[in-house]
């Protein structure tokens, strides 16, 4: 199957991704200021740079898009498999997934605790300030 869209099309949609401000993250950054959370954002000195990072709490939260990170979830209707130039894009995104495991495991052994919040679930509103506040407030893990 080809591409939809020109080259030159392709190439613009795919200039204007970018890893940090998207909308689902600031959505999660806002919920979690408004409950009274500080945190600092994309923190290199940690794997993954992850996107809100609690050091008092030794905790993170990462925003993943579920068409980058391949949202596992049958229900996920944002990630989908491409249909052209697969021989690129599987393994990009099957390195995105892998890269994202070692990364959490990394912090594991850090010491750090991790929550994944998947873009539909921002655009969906599941419940996300009370997964929040349930991770954030948790002490016995």
């Amino acid at each position: 199957m080809t591409d939809t869209v020109t080259p030159k099309r392709r190439s613009e949609i795919m200039s204007n991704i970018r890893a940090k401000g998207m909308k689902p993250e600031m959505a999660v950054r806002r919920i979690a200021h408004a409950m009274g959370y500080r945190y600092r954002l994309h923190r290199k000195d940690l794997p993954g740079k992850p996107d809100l990072v609690f050091p008092g709490r030794r905790k993170v939260i990462f925003v993943h898009g579920c068409f980058w990170h391949q949202h596992s979830d049958a229900a996920c209707r944002i990630a989908r498999r491409p249909k052209s130039n697969r021989d690129y894009w599987l393994p990009k995104l099957e390195g995105n997934v892998a890269r994202d495991a070692k990364h959490q495991a990394e912090l594991a052994e850090l010491g750090w605790k991790v929550l994944v919040i998947w873009e539909c679930d921002v655009v969906g509103g599941n419940g996300i300030a009370d997964r929040v506040r349930d991770f954030l407030e948790r002490t016995d893990d």
